[in-house]
Parts: structure tokens; C-alpha cells; sequence
């Protein structure tokens, strides 16, 4: 799979460098677990259990003391999957726009998370005293393909590099036998694959040198590709075996009915 002599558009990679290092933007089809506090970062309590961002019952919720989780450059986690109350999902639609409790339509693509915080917090001023706004994109992942097999990783934060990828797809290999494993100088880094001119980086993971000179950066949807460790020995055997496995059964069979007929 995605054969190449080398690296593509290494030019056109060098522009997206920009893009990999900068804070995340929100972009359409992004969904939002998007969190509301008030008092600077107190759980809203709701004895009814009816607000959009209420605690029920006095309950702590899974927000409860986040403060410090948005001091950060546009960090995101998987946040609304360990939500006891089944926290929301807010999705982004084509034209920028994402419809949330009470504030009704808000334009927000083309804002870093901090940003899109800054914009709610004022919007939940009406509402809410003091409020705090914490948003993270949940559905950012990334593909891994080759040898550890077909992976889609869930990108926990923005500044995910390779490494981290390839550890979570199991390493290089992925597999249980020797078959499966997978060629460390030959890891290709596909991305904007659904255009016409797609980016391809080969990476070497074998020497410092490779490693040193490979941009190991992944944005959301890149593609990872391991190419397998073609062991033709091996796959010979594998393919032949049941060949000469039914051939001696014949051969038994055909010896065993002389046998008996003498």
C-alpha cells in the first residue's frame, strides 16, 4: 500500500509545519464537550437535574475542580466519555456554527479552544455569575495502518508525535507473529490525503539521524502507514504447507486402503 519512491511534497509539508505547531482551530464536523461553571469554576448544583450543565441532586460532577485543566495552549482530551451524566456532544456545523443550551447559535470555527472559552464565558455572562468554560474537541483521531493492522487512535491532546502514535498502535510490529512485524525505516506519514496532492513523509526510526531530521508532529486524520516485514520464507511455508499437507494425507489414505485390499 501508498507505494512511493520517497517523500511528496516535502515543500508543500514544510507550509503545514505551521498549522501542526500553532494551537488547535475548530473546525466543521468538530464535536465540543463543552463544560459550564459558575463562581470562577464552581459545579452549577441542580437539585432537579433540568439545567444543560447542572450537577442533579447535589452530585459531584466530573468538571468538579477542572480549573487547572484549561490553563493550557489549547490542550483537549476525550473529555464527555467519563461524564456520569452523560455530558453532551455539541457538533460543529459546515457554516462555523454550533447550537448550545441557552446561548442558541455561536460562530466558532476558525478559534483556538482558549479562544472559544473566552467566547462562551462572555455569552454565559447573562446567565451565570462569574462563569467558566471549559471546551474540548472529542473526536480528533488519527489512522494506523501496516503491520500493527487497521488502528484509529483518539488524539488526547494537540502536540501528539509519532512516537506516542506508534506506542499506542502497539509499536511497530502490532502483531503476534514474526510475520507481522513491521519495517521502522519504513513509516510513511500521509496527510491531506483526501486532496489531489496529497503529503507523504517517510520516516526512518532506525538511526538518531533519521530521527532527527523526520518532522514527527501528526495533526487529526493523518494517516500512519508501517509497512510489514516481508518474510518470504515464512510466507512460503504458510502457502505451501496446506498444499503438501493434503498431499500426504492422500498419499497415507491411498497406502492405507493398498494395505488393507492385500
Amino acid at each position: 500500500m501508498f507505494r512511493s519512491e520517497g517523500s511528496v511534497n516535502m515543500d508543500k509539508l514544510k507550509l503545514s509545519l505551521a498549522n501542526v505547531e500553532r494551537n488547535y482551530i475548530i473546525q466543521p464536523n468538530d464535536y465540543l464537550d463543552v463544560r459550564v461553571y459558575t463562581n470562577k469554576g464552581e459545579r452549577i448544583f441542580d437539585p432537579n437535574g433540568e439545567l444543560p450543565f447542572g450537577a442533579p441532586g447535589g452530585g459531584i460532577g466530573v468538571g468538579t475542580n477542572r480549573a487547572a485543566a484549561t490553563q493550557r495552549g489549547g490542550n483537549r482530551n476525550t473529555g464527555g466519555q467519563n461524564n456520569q451524566y452523560g455530558s453532551p456532544q455539541f457538533l460543529v456545523q459546515y457554516d462555523g456554527t454550533v447550537k448550545l443550551p441557552m446561548v442558541d447559535y455561536v460562530k466558532i470555527t476558525g478559534l483556538t479552544l482558549l479562544q472559544a472559552d473566552s467566547l462562551l464565558q462572555t455569552l454565559y455572562s447573562t446567565y451565570y455569575v462569574d462563569p467558566f468554560v471549559t471546551t474540548q474537541v472529542t473526536n480528533n483521531r488519527v489512522f494506523v495502518l501496516g503491520s500493527p493492522g487497521g488502528q484509529v487512535i483518539q488524539m488526547t491532546n494537540d502536540n501528539m508525535n509519532l512516537l506516542e502514535v506508534i506506542a499506542l498502535a502497539g509499536g511497530a510490529g502490532g502483531g503476534t507473529s514474526q510475520s507481522a512485524y513491521g519495517r521502522p525505516d519504513k513509516i510513511k506519514i500521509i496527510r491531506d490525503y483526501m486532496a489531489h496532492d496529497p503529503i507523504v513523509q517517510i520516516v526512518d526510526l532506525t538511526t538518531i539521524e533519521g530521527l532527527r531530521q523526520a518532522n514527527l508532529q501528526i495533526e487529526p486524520n493523518d494517516v500512519i502507514y508501517i509497512e510489514p516485514n516481508q518474510r518470504l520464507l515464512f510466507e512460503i511455508l504458510r502457502d505451501v504447507t496446506p498444499v503438501v499437507n493434503t498431499f500426504v494425507a492422500l498419499v497415507t489414505t491411498y497406502l492405507l486402503v493398498r494395505n488393507l485390499s492385500n
